[in-house]
């Protein structure tokens, strides 16, 4: 599906001290929607209560600036350095236990994608190759940049990425949250005081030279794996620092909601309405599958559902990582549930891709 370029007639983007003033005022607003959802007791208020209120700036308001590039990856390691802290001793006793599941799980993420990208296809006549890259938990960018090489245009991938990645931030946390209950919050989880700066800047480093290895290394999505397992290695270890301090882990989180909610604008919606509401039922048609498989797991092997549901849930590692974490479940086991299915997908995301561009070209003959 070719969509229009909505940027042909906009005007054109802010630059200089009014570009600076714009950002400083969406992270502003974005820090007081966190904060205003914290005390609302919200599932992962430091990242949705962003990424609502940008959206929300966005589709409106219609700021003419983009987002830095280099804010989501500052955001994803220190995320990633969080939860790989976390991989104690234990925690690994808990992944060799549980890593039939977890192969399974990353399995049934596979073939709830494929199957609900046909099934999207057949009914929107859109192509399979460009369905299932619209799908696949995989990076926006990535997405785009396979789109490009099979002639597809690349905004409609990324845009529908997105849109993957922000229904299930907001739709799987809130769901939990109604068939479990909202729970009772009396103070504020997050004091900002004032950080020790040598800590801070000791697990700045390990992060960073994670990111660093793993792409030299060229392994998918450096910047949360290579934190992770760096800090993984020193903590399984019993080396590891301490984590971040609270007022740091909320505002990476802030920095990776407002990524996502920059990526609504209006002009792009107004000119591709099919493409937004196609992408929304796919969406949650491909959020729904994961999750009743995720149940189905559940029952056969005896595990917590909420678990599953999380560990086969088709949003990023980083995202997941924190919906765990601020769930009460292992942050560490949802993790690597995503990470097994990343290193199981990705590899053929390529082979698939061209497969079904193949099974596209002898359909339209």
């Amino acid at each position: 599906m070719q969509a229009s370029n909505p940027d042909a007639s906009s005007p054109p983007p802010l630059g200089g001290w009014r570009r600076g003033a714009v950002l400083a005022g969406l992270f502003l607003l974005a820090g007081a929607a966190g904060w205003v959802f914290e005390r609302l007791g919200a599932p992962l208020p430091w990242m949705i209560g962003p990424l609502l209120a940008t959206a929300a700036v966005f589709m409106t308001i219609a700021p003419q600036v983009s987002m830095p590039v280099r804010l989501r990856p500052v955001g994803q390691i220190v995320v990633a350095t969080q939860v790989g802290l976390a991989f104690s001793p234990e925690a690994l006793e808990l992944l060799i236990r549980f890593a039939p599941v977890i192969f399974g799980a990353a399995i049934i993420t596979a073939l709830s994608v494929l199957v609900t990208a046909l099934a999207v296809a057949r009914v929107t006549r859109q192509s399979r190759a460009e369905a299932f890259l619209s799908l696949v938990p995989t990076s926006p960018v990535e997405a785009a940049a396979m789109a490009v090489k099979l002639g597809f245009a690349p905004s409609p991938v990324i845009f529908s990425q997105t849109l993957r990645m922000a229904a299930v931030v907001l739709i799987l946390p809130f769901g939990l949250y109604a068939l479990d209950g909202w729970p009772e919050v009396s103070r504020p989880v997050v004091g900002f005081g004032v950080p020790d700066p040598l800590h801070i800047l000791t697990l700045g480093v390990m992060g960073v030279a994670g990111a660093l290895v793993f792409r030299v290394l060229r392994v998918p999505n450096p910047n949360f794996l290579g934190p992770l397992a760096m800090a993984a290695l020193f903590a399984v270890s019993g080396n590891g620092p301490t984590i971040y301090p609270p007022d740091i882990f909320a505002m990476a989180q802030v920095l990776l909601g407002t990524w996502l909610g920059a990526a609504f604008r209006r002009d792009f919606i107004a000119s591709a309405w099919r493409l937004t509401l196609i992408s929304l039922a796919s969406s949650g048609a491909l959020l729904l599958l994961c999750a009743l498989s995720g149940v189905a797991i559940a029952v056969i092997a005896g595990v917590d559902w909420q678990t599953m549901v999380l560990g086969t849930a088709p949003g990023g590692v980083v995202q997941m990582a924190l919906a765990a974490k601020f769930l009460g479940q292992s942050a560490v086991l949802i993790s690597t549930f995503h990470l097994v299915r990343i290193f199981i997908i990705m590899p053929n995301i390529p082979w698939i891709v061209r497969l079904l561009a193949r099974t596209d070209q002898r359909r339209a003959l």
